[in-house]
């Protein structure tokens, strides 16, 4: 697990916020407080949208990470194959169940009385070609990773980045139509599906790219992504919950106060996720042959990461409001900054989650993971409507905030049991 495979990392998940950081206040001043909160709605769903591999992404980073160096790496094309057929029936079934929602009239349930229900549901039409699209880039993106190709996958987090933030915004200078900036969003997902194909066979020798589907294969991704599925499926959505739920309990205008400091406070989890990137096939194939470097190896970057991550949030919540101030060209709405310094607390409970669920799914623990999900769901959507609806967004940051508190503590208890 070399350093520089978590600055790529690192690189690729932070120019694209520095480019974010440029490009949405301008976005917010163009289209306004209703139609910026329905972009967000479409962000939010095309992120939700990687979970429909079903965990199969992941099975493949931790399935081909294992096979490599001399452990039947003959196999790899087997199961690079067998992913990425299931991975487009998956995603195939969320763009049918999408289109199905927009036809029946699910716009109607956001409060965006300024944006054309025309509009709204084409957006949604769009929407739904992205999933498919998503599905399979999680599969080829599972190859790099296994081969620790960094580098590759993280020049083109850079350029998907881009052309989340910057072609929206280059097109809210002619058009504020929402289905128009949402088609961007398509596109761009359509080239980085094409490019992280290119790079995974890269990964591969020249005589091993044509592998055949498996049933045997299939079962070994299943029967590690089977319960990894409620997870992949059960989190983004509960991350994302909270955005919709304010639409629908409050306003898509009030989605915006809400976004606003999250993507600010939440984009500092960009150094747990390079390191949890890098960390999670690095462990899998430790655990092959050096069990003990494996637990050395997780300590030492544990204690790294989580240190960090304390004493940047410290400084964040300082200088939240300034932050805003600079970054919006007004002066930063108090709710807004209340919302932030509550997230921050969350944020550094996600982080210490993030790294014993990487080691927990490392061992194969995908199953433990899932059921603490599951115990959550029940428990974060009362929290959070209970809590939006008596303190407005600020309940909602205090909602999000105690799920994360809460996974944290789980998820330490079951890697301690996992020894």
């Amino acid at each position: 697990m070399r350093a520089s495979h978590i600055s790529w990392n690192l690189f690729g998940l932070g120019l694209p916020l520095l480019i974010a950081a440029l490009t949405v206040p301008h976005l917010l001043a163009g289209l306004g407080g209703q139609r910026f909160g329905l972009l967000a709605l479409a962000w939010g769903l095309i992120g939700y949208a990687s979970a429909l591999d079903l965990g199969i992404g992941r099975a493949t980073t931790q399935r081909v990470a294992a096979l490599r160096n001399g452990h039947d790496e003959a196999s790899i094309a087997d199961v690079l194959t067998t992913a990425t057929r299931l991975t487009l029936v998956t995603g195939g079934i969320g763009m049918v169940l999408i289109l199905l929602a927009a036809m029946l009239g699910v716009g109607n349930l956001v409060h965006a009385n300024e944006v054309p229900q025309s509009e709204v549901r084409s957006a949604i039409l769009l929407l739904g070609l992205a999933l498919p699209m998503q599905a399979v880039s999680a599969t080829y993106r599972g190859v790099n990773e296994a081969y620790l190709s960094f580098r590759n996958i993280s020049v083109l987090r850079i350029l998907l980045g881009a052309a989340n933030f910057g072609l929206p915004y280059l097109i809210s200078l002619f058009t504020t139509r929402v289905d128009i900036l949402i088609a961007s969003l398509v596109i761009s997902r359509a080239l980085a599906l094409w490019f992280y194909r290119v790079f995974a066979l890269q990964c591969l020798p020249a005589d091993g790219r044509h592998g055949t589907y498996s049933r045997g294969v299939a079962r070994q991704l299943f029967q590690f992504g089977g319960w990894f599925t409620i997870s992949s499926v059960l989190s983004p959505l509960l991350t994302q919950a909270d955005r919709f739920l304010i639409a629908a309990i409050i306003s898509a205008a009030a989605v915006t106060t809400y976004v606003i400091p999250y993507e600010v406070t939440v984009q500092t989890l960009i150094l747990s996720s390079a390191v949890t990137t890098v960390a999670f096939p690095a462990i899998s194939r430790l655990l092959v042959d050096d069990p003990a470097g494996a637990t050395r190896l997780f300590r030492l970057w544990f204690v790294r990461v989580i240190g960090a991550m304390l004493a940047g949030l410290l400084l964040l919540a300082a200088i939240l409001p300034e932050l805003l101030t600079l970054w919006l060209g007004h002066p930063a709405d108090p709710a807004s900054v209340a919302v932030g310094r509550i997230l921050c607390v969350g944020v550094l409970a996600n982080a210490i989650g993030s790294m014993y669920f990487a080691l927990l799914h490392a061992k194969g623990r995908t199953r433990a993971t899932a059921m603490l999900h599951l115990l959550e769901v029940p428990l974060y959507i009362a929290a959070l409507v209970g809590l939006t609806k008596a303190f407005g967004v600020s309940g909602a940051a205090v909602a999000w905030s105690l799920r994360m508190s809460f996974d944290a503590i789980g998820m330490k208890m079951l890697a301690r049991q996992a020894r």
